[in-house]
């Protein structure tokens, strides 16, 4: 396993992967996350996976008295990743089905993403419903999730000028990403549809439906 262990301010620590952003090397991300956090190790206050990197924040309670808090963290956590290297537990996925409104006042460019590819908008609608799509991170606002999985035809520009407000529930596409907006607010993504799913609230536990490495589902529900 490829990995490199840097600091990250004075309280936390970033673990980091070779491979680049990739299925593969988020599927590691997520695999050591999760077996790490199995440990429950008590100088570990929380586990942030990304693409290719964990952030590692730090309990200072559980350090205190060390002379060299984050010294003693990287030691621990090389003494950890040795243990699981050789065979890491790994959480079987979960699949969530999103149900979404495609185009129309739900998807106001739908239009654009297919134009864009080349397609007829049931053409473009087919292929992003098609998709086997997995969580590579959460992140930009509370409960946002960054999917992995989108058909490179679909990879379309952002809005040159971004939305000052999109709604909540919004599943959009920017670049080579596509993602869901658990809120309502600005973004500059191509909005394609729409899901009536609670993204987030946090009053549930966890608030977010989503969660890294859950593997995602688009179903089409409404008409373009």
């Amino acid at each position: 396993m490829d990995w490199r262990i840097g600091r990250l301010g004075d309280a936390a620590l970033l673990l980091e992967f070779d491979g680049g952003i990739d299925a593969a090397t988020n599927a590691r991300v997520h695999i050591v996350a999760n077996a790490v956090a199995a440990r429950r190790a008590a100088w570990i206050d929380e586990l942030v996976p990304a693409y290719a990197s964990i952030a590692i924040h730090l309990d200072d309670a559980a350090l205190d008295g060390h002379a060299d808090p984050l010294g003693d963290a990287e030691r621990r956590l090389h003494a950890l990743l040795q243990e699981l290297a050789a065979s890491p537990a790994e959480r079987a996925p979960r699949c969530v089905e999103i149900p979404v409104h495609y185009g129309g006042e739900h998807g106001p460019d739908l239009q654009r993403v297919a134009d864009n590819a080349g397609l007829t908008v049931e053409e473009a609608v087919a292929r992003h419903a098609a998709g086997d799509y997995t969580v590579a991170m959460l992140g930009f606002a509370p409960g946002f999730p960054y999917l992995l999985g989108l058909d490179p035809r679909l990879s379309t520009p952002r809005l040159e000028t971004p939305r000052t407000r999109v709604p909540a529930g919004s599943v959009a596409i920017g670049g080579a990403q596509t993602g869901l907006y658990p809120h309502a607010g600005p973004g500059g993504w191509n909005l394609i549809g729409r899901t009536d799913l609670v993204l987030f609230d946090a009053r549930r536990d966890p608030p977010t439906l989503l969660m890294p490495g859950d593997r995602v589902r688009f179903v089409a529900v409404g008409g373009a």
